[in-house]
């Protein structure tokens, strides 16, 4: 469910043949004139997690796209989502795989079309989760533990976010236990751009009276697996991330499920998904949105590169623009 974001994994689309497509295949525009299919297109991205062999891996992936598509599709992993953006706005990226505050700017900056939405695990929103490796501070009563889903690890939770025996991730709940944060408090906190890592975690402290500027020691990370990792090494007494991070660095520190425990979930936020540039056919659009929209379920190894790489395990044509259009609205709260 973005996750968060967005990453290698998602370029991988599902074994759909498209009878006669070439680079000189014709389709319509959006504006409805008959319009060439371009030579070749490029996806950008944001990994969410980090390694050496991020590009080699887009090379098989994009190398599927060309197949079924007939085209040449290129891979560009962006350094930040506000990249993925401007790479669109410049034309030098005509699909982009993105967070949901970067793809309400693609909309609105660049008449961009939405279409599809990240899945995780059955929906398409999620809660940011505030971690800890400090219960007694911020724990109201017992640690106990739920199922992860995703991958059947029991994680630690307190405060009663989760309670019953399988987690479900859904906010709000604990919020008011962020009031324990102190000026002592080493807050880990991801880019401006970030949902689950800054946005929502920022609005939901200031309604209680948080001051986010000096009530605490803000320690900048990148990513959701660091958000978890600095929580586990120490270098931060809370942080937060989507829901839940925790498995992405599971085989990194197996051990995480019991040091690293949730204590608050926010508002829900909407997932990423996937943006095309207006300057696409729509007949190309549309069959870009076809195959991926399939991908999950074109086999087990399709569902293994989506959870392993970007944890996810779907998309969905069910883009219910209302929740970016929502988002839109939070993000304008860092704008100003």
């Amino acid at each position: 469910m973005r996750k968060p974001l967005i990453a290698v994994g998602t370029l991988a689309v599902a074994a759909l043949a498209l009878a006669g497509c070439s680079a000189g295949d014709t389709g319509s525009a959006g504006a409805g004139e008959d319009q060439a299919w371009p030579e070749e297109i490029t996806i950008s991205l944001v990994p969410s997690v980090e390694g050496e062999d991020l590009a080699e891996a887009l090379d098989p992936l994009t190398a599927y796209l060309s197949e079924n598509l007939g085209i040449k599709v290129n891979g560009v992993v962006a350094n930040d989502y506000a990249a993925t953006v401007e790479a669109l706005g410049a034309d030098q990226a005509q699909i982009v795989i993105t967070d949901a505050g970067s793809m309400y700017n693609a909309i609105t900056q660049y008449d961009a079309q939405l279409i599809l939405r990240d899945v995780r695990f059955g929906a398409t929103s999620y809660a940011a989760v505030a971690y800890t490796n400090n219960p007694d501070k911020f724990c109201d009563g017992d640690v106990t533990t739920a199922s992860y889903a995703a991958n059947g690890a029991e994680f630690s939770y307190c405060n009663g976010i989760e309670p019953e025996a399988a987690a479900t991730g859904t906010g709000p709940a604990g919020l008011d236990a962020l009031k324990n944060i102190d000026k002592n408090t080493k807050v880990a906190l991801q880019a401006v751009t970030s949902p689950a890592g800054y946005q929502y975690p920022i609005v939901a402290m200031r309604d209680l009276g948080i001051d986010t500027d000096a009530d605490f020691v803000q320690v900048p990370i990148e990513g959701n697996n660091n958000a978890i990792l600095s929580v586990y090494n120490g270098d931060a007494e809370v942080s937060f991330g989507f829901w839940d991070a925790r498995a992405s660095v599971i085989s990194e520190v197996p051990d995480v499920a019991e040091k690293v425990v949730a204590f608050a979930y926010s508002d829900m936020i909407p997932n990423g998904g996937v943006v095309a540039a207006k300057s696409l056919p729509a007949d190309l659009t549309d069959k870009i949105a076809e195959l991926m929209d399939g991908y999950a379920d074109s086999s087990e190894e399709a569902k293994s590169i989506m959870f392993d790489l970007v944890g996810l395990s779907d998309w969905t044509n069910e883009t219910a623009e209302e929740e970016i259009t929502r988002y839109g609205e939070i993000l304008a709260e860092f704008s100003k």
